[in-house]
């Protein structure tokens, strides 16, 4: 049973920092690339970022390159986004998902986490 748990959101306010945290467990973490996406109220989840299973390769949504940044510890089996210069229009629900390549396309991924919520406040 694969499980994924995401940790580390909050609120804070714009031009601060959160670290996001997802811990993985039930198959071989090295083996699969994870992503993050996000969903904000009334409005679909989309893709954050996405980094492939040896952490060399990264991705990233235009609106969120150069203040966030995906990294992973295959050793801890966990993936984090380090997400500075926050703004109100980060606030979502943070899911990350694993799979076997990393795609921009929900469809790349095969198991997703339950979400924790970021709020930022102007």
């Amino acid at each position: 049973q694969v499980s994924l748990v995401e940790s580390g959101g909050g609120s804070v306010q714009a031009g601060g920092s959160l670290r996001l945290s997802c811990a993985a467990s039930g198959r071989t973490f090295s083996m699969y690339a994870m992503g993050w996406y996000r969903q904000a109220p009334g409005k679909e989840r989309e893709f954050v970022a996405a980094i492939n299973r040896n952490g060399i390769n990264t991705y990233y949504t235009d609106s969120v390159k150069g203040r966030f940044t995906i990294s992973r510890d295959n050793a801890q089996n966990t993936v984090y986004l380090q997400m500075n210069s926050l703004q109100p229009e980060d606030t979502a629900v943070y899911y990350c998902a694993t799979g076997g390549r990393p795609g921009i396309s929900a469809s790349a991924y095969d198991y997703w986490g339950q979400g924790t919520q970021v709020t930022v406040s102007s």
